[in-house]
């Protein structure tokens, strides 16, 4: 925690918050004072530095909530967690959102580590989406490209192997042409669903050990496959991730969700703007929470633009597509 002392006056309020001789300020600053500068921009405020001691001048609540965005990085610099001005920029917007949780419980919420890297929540929705996971038997994440939806999922999946929660993981997504026309591309079997797959082994090879893979893969600790393989199958002791399920006709999604067996969770994840649907065919994806919203123990989480989490201009780009589709007449009508 920071300490501060406070003097009001008719400019406005002055906080002087007192960090930590534990707190290496070059981590808390930034290089360059880089987080500093953010700082500064993103408050109408008068900030001073001198040594450990970080004057605040300004509106009562701007000062307050500077306040608490440096008592938040303090807490995750004492976490062991490394700030950088994406870390400041997302304490800021949770602060601002207002939200019951604290941006450093979200932040330092650890699902992972593998080869000294850690897999954290980076969004309060993401947040949401893995206590959903926790909480839920099925869960449903939608949401644009590059929230973490898929990769959490995988995340949570190989957590609950290695703590013994379920005796296997199964990853399953449709591929479109592999129905019927499967048999018409080259190559063996395996060499034709890979294409479909791969970006559920690229996620694999993060979390897991490579060289232990295939031996999973040979035991069926792990399972790779289309979704045409879940017909008729009765899945107990395992976690389900169903990926790009906006792909899935509402049959299909039925299918899939009926594979449910004792002892096992599900996680769908899809985004009902990126249908690759023949025309006519409707994604169950769309339909399946005016389905299921009853029911208690199934959850549906939405992640945003604002959840993006590859590069900035990703979250950008995401957003002025959705700007753009809000301002397009609805299917059917003309313009007069």
């Amino acid at each position: 925690m920071t300490e501060s002392q406070q003097t009001d006056d008719t400019q406005g309020t002055r906080h002087t918050v007192v960090v930590p001789g534990s707190i290496d300020m070059v981590r808390l600053l930034g290089p360059g004072d880089d987080h500093l500068a953010l700082i500064e921009r993103s408050f109408d405020l008068q900030v001073h530095v001198r040594g450990n001691r970080i004057t605040l001048e300004g509106e009562p609540g701007e000062v307050a909530l500077a306040e608490r965005l440096l008592d938040e990085l303090v807490t995750l610099i004492r976490s062991g967690q490394g700030i950088t001005t994406e870390t400041v920029e997302r304490v800021l917007a949770m602060l601002r959102a207002e939200t019951t949780e604290r941006p450093a419980d979200v932040l330092s919420l650890n699902i992972l580590s593998n080869r000294g890297r850690s897999i954290r929540p980076k969004t309060l929705n993401q947040k949401r989406y893995v206590d959903s996971i926790d909480k839920h038997t099925i869960t449903f994440g939608i949401g644009p490209a590059g929230t973490g939806k898929t990769y959490l999922a995988m995340a949570k999946a190989v957590q609950a192997l290695q703590a013994k929660q379920v005796n296997r993981i199964i990853l399953t997504r449709p591929a479109v042409e592999a129905g019927e026309r499967l048999g018409f591309l080259p190559g063996t079997l395996s060499e034709k669903i890979d294409p479909y797959l791969r970006p559920l082994y690229d996620a694999l090879h993060d979390m897991v050990d490579p060289d232990s893979i295939p031996k999973l893969l040979a035991a069926g600790t792990i399972e790779v496959a289309p979704l045409a393989f879940m017909r008729g199958r009765s899945l107990n002791d395992s976690f389900i991730i169903l990926d790009e399920a906006q792909n899935t006709s509402p049959e299909q999604m039925k299918m899939f969700l009926t594979r449910l067996g004792f002892g096992s969770k599900i996680v769908v994840t899809g985004d009902v703007t990126q249908v690759d649907l023949p025309n006519g065919v409707r994604s169950g994806l769309r339909v399946v929470e005016g389905i299921l919203n009853e029911l208690a123990d199934v959850s549906f989480q939405r992640l945003t633009a604002h959840d993006v989490v590859r590069h900035k201009l990703v979250g950008q780009i995401v957003a002025a597509y959705d700007d753009y589709d809000a301002r397009q007449p609805p299917v059917g009508t003309r313009s007069s």
